[in-house]
């Protein structure tokens, strides 16, 4: 299995960040491929109608997609800024659905569509960014037809949530989260072998 997996936060001292280390570690750790992908390395401007119509779509946006085309499934760990997905996840996709097809890919719609996808958060607050996870599942279901697994966690109280070493402290917190990539790669292992 490949498994795309993105942080909508990639601030210096991220929890989400953190937590899709500790994704990677788990995903490897079952024999998956693991791409975390940097969305900010991307450097795609706010998405503006004008600017695509001036300069067209910027590369980074291909960048997104070739991971995704490769991707057997994605999974995408991300905070809530004001109950929303982080604009770093949104404005990626918004410029990824903006791609025609070209470079021996289809459309940037057509590459997402029926892709398995988990969602995890991680917030210093009580909710652990639950919130976004649930704008995300509509947004990726309805705009890019990708098949969005049950399974989810959010991270309350992130700040007390990982050791030294980065691992969770909490065996329970750490086997939800292992439970959301188990789920996703044997979802999407399904989908593979029909």
């Amino acid at each position: 299995m490949k498994l795309l997996l993105i942080s909508g936060s990639q601030r210096q001292g991220s929890f989400n960040l953190s937590l899709a280390h500790v994704v990677a570690g788990l995903a490897r750790a079952r024999g998956a491929e693991v791409n975390l992908l940097d969305l900010r390395a991307l450097a795609l401007p706010l998405y503006d109608g004008d600017l695509e119509a001036a300069s067209g779509v910027p590369a980074g946006a291909r960048t997104l997609q070739a991971a995704l085309a490769e991707a057997d499934a994605m999974l995408v760990v991300t905070p809530e800024y004001n109950g929303f997905p982080t604009p770093l996840v949104i404005n990626a996709f918004d410029w990824l659905s903006r791609l025609g097809a070209g470079d021996g890919l289809p459309t940037g719609l057509a590459t997402t569509a029926n892709k398995p996808v988990g969602l995890l958060s991680a917030s210093p607050g009580a909710l652990g960014g639950l919130r976004s996870m649930n704008y995300l599942r509509q947004y990726f279901q309805m705009n890019f037809q990708m098949v969005v697994q049950p399974q989810q966690n959010a991270l309350s109280r992130a700040g007390d949530a990982f050791d030294e070493s980065g691992a969770l402290k909490d065996p329970k917190t750490a086997a939800a989260v292992a439970g959301v990539v188990d789920a996703l790669l044997a979802f999407a292992a399904k989908l593979a072998a029909r």
